[in-house]
């Protein structure tokens, strides 16, 4: 008898978990996803990912506005799930909907729990320089990321690592884990175990102001922060009051006469070095508020940032 279950996701990260479902031959009764919302310069409504590849697959979609709808609630209690499957859903479950499934809802979380709670686990793992990070598929409780551990798979987060490649691998490495946790839930041989709520951190949800480089910082952790903010909210500074996005940037333990954090410093024509608290953070792809993204050495042609320059 094949497994029934209701999946509840609403970004990238969570096409690839619907997709292994599909491929095992499960019984998706209903995607559940969040309405679809203005988009781009015209804010025309664009669907989810998620809505996307459940049309592609043939399964049935809702998009409440509230998954506690009293509605809404009744329609899930008619489908009876063994299971609800959580992705990056985007809504806090009340207690009416977690008790619909007779063997509980599982949520892939993007980190190694209980570190990393909450909804930006990937950006702030990499914001204060983890080595390594993972995924955990866990029984959703009442609480924000607080559920029993089921299984849990690691990974090295990679020096060219961004938080697009890295949610990527880990949204792959989620969907092999979900698949592993239904079947040895299905056999018997899983037993969910409580975290080590002393040991929890959290990663609260970013904001696009977020994303504003603080210079007094060694250039390792700013190298890192702004691969954590690619691709949102996406890291900037300010030149002259405007705004100047930070794409790619490499860092370097390089000794400098003292000069002020966010300072331009002397280096060849063809690259932008600015003095931090520790080291030198190389820009190597910046782009103004009204141009395009350019290689640094290009950018320079047209804005010459002389040493002395103060980034802010």
């Amino acid at each position: 008898m094949k497994t029934s279950i209701v999946f509840m996701g609403t970004p990238d990260f969570a096409v690839p978990p619907l997709h292994a479902l599909h491929a095992a031959g499960c019984d998706v009764s209903l995607v559940v996803t969040q309405p679809d919302r203005p988009k781009g310069r015209g804010r025309s409504l664009a669907a989810p990912p998620v809505k996307q590849a459940a049309q592609q697959l043939g399964f049935a979609v809702a998009q409440p506005a509230k998954i506690r709808e009293p509605a809404f609630v009744a329609r899930l209690q008619e489908l009876r799930p063994d299971f609800m499957v959580v992705v990056a859903f985007g809504q806090i479950l009340p207690v009416s909907v977690l008790k619909i499934p007779r063997h509980g809802a599982i949520n892939i979380h993007g980190s190694l729990l209980p570190k990393y709670r909450g909804p930006a686990p990937v950006q702030w793992a990499m914001i204060r320089g983890e080595q390594k990070t993972g995924v955990t598929t866990m029984l959703m409780d009442s609480g924000v990321d607080t559920g029993d551990i089921l299984l849990r798979a690691e990974t090295a987060i990679s020096p060219d690592d961004t938080a697009d490649t890295l949610l990527r691998r880990l949204s792959r490495m989620g969907a092999e884990l979900l698949m592993d946790t239904l079947a040895q839930l299905k056999a018997g041989t899983l037993f969910p175990r409580a975290q080590r709520h002393d040991d929890a951190t959290y990663a609260p949800m970013l904001k696009k102001e977020d994303g504003h480089v603080r210079w007094h910082q060694p250039a390792g952790r700013l190298d890192a922060f702004v691969r954590a903010m690619t691709p949102w909210p996406g890291a900037f500074c300010l030149l002259n009051g405007k705004r100047l996005k930070i794409l790619k940037a490499h860092a370097a333990e390089e000794t400098l006469l003292p000069a002020p954090s966010g300072t331009v410093v002397p280096g060849f024509p063809d690259e932008l070095r600015i003095a931090t608290n520790q080291g030198v953070l190389f820009l190597d792809e910046i782009q103004s508020e009204s141009g395009k993204r350019l290689p640094i050495k290009d950018f320079l042609r047209g804005h010459p940032l002389p040493p002395g320059t103060v980034l802010t």
